[in-house]
């Protein structure tokens, strides 16, 4: 899959170059261009078609949600992320009618950035992969968690007590383990091992990073 394209819409020099840095270090984005005004940001869509917008709420010339109600309005395909320090409720509520993906509130810590887009990157395969919805993956893209028995929505083959065996394990993990490992310390089957581990990254409740050594064919690695 080619890499999410990116652009980031920040009038703070400062800001806007932090929020850069932390888009180069996630896997699988591509930083598209800087606007620092809504001006600029309408000139970069047009110019680099980005696939996600990182919008900040406050700009010189206009604000985050008249410039997001002019991106729907001119229906460009793309997703916007809040990068805001705005906390009032009647906005937030605004914007989410108009359509975001995320609303991360200034000052932010990178893992919530991190996770962010993640999330993103995981919805962004599965729609790119065009192929229906289970239940299963539209809960885990509005973030519903079921209290009751979970196990109806898996897929056939797959069993809820081994799934939560696998996440338990990986959340005692500090490195990211190949699909081997998790086979060896869990004391299933690989081949059983890597369709739960599948199933787990399809819904993004695990991330997968692929590991290039120095010789050899490059590894695939799980975390959450």
């Amino acid at each position: 899959m080619e890499p999410i394209k990116v652009l980031i819409v920040e009038d703070d020099p400062m800001v806007m170059e932090i929020n850069a840095q932390f888009v180069s270090k996630l896997p699988g984005f591509k930083l598209a261009g800087k606007a620092f005004t809504g001006k600029e940001a309408i000139y970069c869509i047009n110019k680099e078609k980005p696939n996600l917008v990182l919008l900040d709420f406050f700009l010189p010339d206009t604000n985050g949600l008249t410039l997001l109600q002019t991106i729907r309005n001119n229906h460009y395909p793309l997703d916007v992320i809040l990068l805001t320090a705005n906390r009032a409720p009647q906005h937030i509520q605004e914007i989410f009618r108009a359509g975001v993906v995320d609303y991360i509130v200034k000052p932010f810590r990178f893992d919530r950035f991190q996770t962010a887009l993640e999330q993103y990157r995981q919805t962004f395969k599965k729609y790119k992969e065009n192929k229906p919805f289970e239940q299963a993956d539209l809960d885990a893209l509005m973030g519903v968690k079921l209290t009751g028995d979970e196990s109806e929505y898996l897929p056939k083959g797959l069993n809820d007590r081994t799934l939560q065996q696998i996440v338990q394990f990986l959340k005692r993990q500090a490195e990211p383990l190949s699909s081997e490992d998790v086979a060896a310390g869990i004391g299933l089957a690989r081949v059983t091992v890597r369709r739960y581990l599948d199933y787990l990254e399809k819904k993004g409740q695990i991330v997968m990073e692929i590991q290039y050594g120095s010789v050899g064919r490059p590894m695939n690695k799980y975390r959450l």
